[in-house]
């Protein structure tokens, strides 16, 4: 069944960190969302900082950061006609796979093999990963896990849309819910509805449905099939001390 995305967030206080792949009502673009949310000082101190081809994130206040390890990342990446979206340094795993060639068509997995969930235990935060194709709009959705909070015990799941289907998509995020530890994310990515082809607009939609205590930075970004034009907009809840000096 197909959920309304803005819906499911207003009632899920913390859901984390999420990411949402689709196409416009119209089937003429992709669509991709990637947001970070945080409950601690040190994970709400962050912003997204735009590069080439995508985001980082950084410090929003340098002298406040206590610890890099594992919020200090590039989130958004685009490696060729792909866009890779992560919740992690995983990000630039699978950049070096696909643009390596040495898994043609597997890139994406091969890299992922790699890799499992973060070292933040007792949480154990989920590794989610997606990679959008800029011609034909499918896109894949993985997820690494920890087995009910094994540190053991890792799983790997991987979600394929080959042909997607217009104003719809697939969301996945690091947690279910609030707690202590975090519950992970479980099932299939949700399917749920893009409402809109413009991505500053959809941006607005879920900056305002995220919970507004947790909720620290959000990304958009939508891809013309036709033409690979690209639209990105970034909203980012606290200032950067250090932008004057950029």
């Amino acid at each position: 069944m197909k959920k309304n995305l803005l819906k499911y967030l207003e009632g899920n206080e913390y859901p984390g960190r999420g990411i949402c792949l689709g196409l416009s009502p119209k089937g003429d673009k992709a669509m991709i969302a990637y947001w970070i949310m945080g409950r601690s000082t040190n994970s709400r101190n962050r912003i997204f900082d735009p590069i080439e081809g995508g985001i980082r994130t950084v410090a929003a206040d340098p002298a406040k950061l206590e610890d890099p390890h594992l919020i200090i990342y590039n989130p958004v990446l685009t490696a060729g006609e792909t866009t890779i979206v992560t919740n992690g340094d995983q990000t630039n795993t699978i950049y070096d796979f696909i643009t390596g060639g040495q898994y043609p068509g597997f890139g994406f997995e091969a890299a992922l093999n790699t890799r499992t969930f973060e070292d933040d235990g007792p949480n154990w935060t989920p590794r989610i990963s997606g990679v959008v194709s800029h011609k034909t709009g499918s896109y894949k959705l993985s997820i690494l896990k920890s087995s009910d909070g094994n540190p053991d015990s890792v799983l790997r799941q991987t979600f394929d849309v080959p042909q997607p289907v217009a104003g719809e998509g697939h969301f996945i995020s690091t947690y279910k819910q609030n707690g202590n530890p975090i519950p992970s994310f479980a099932g299939e990515p949700i399917r749920v509805t893009i409402p809109t082809g413009d991505a500053s607009e959809w941006a607005v939609l879920l900056w305002e449905a995220l919970n507004n205590d947790n909720k620290v930075s959000l990304y958009t970004r939508s891809i013309d099939l036709a033409t690979g034009d690209m639209e990105e907009t970034i909203i980012n809840k606290y200032d950067a001390v250090w932008e004057e000096e950029k």
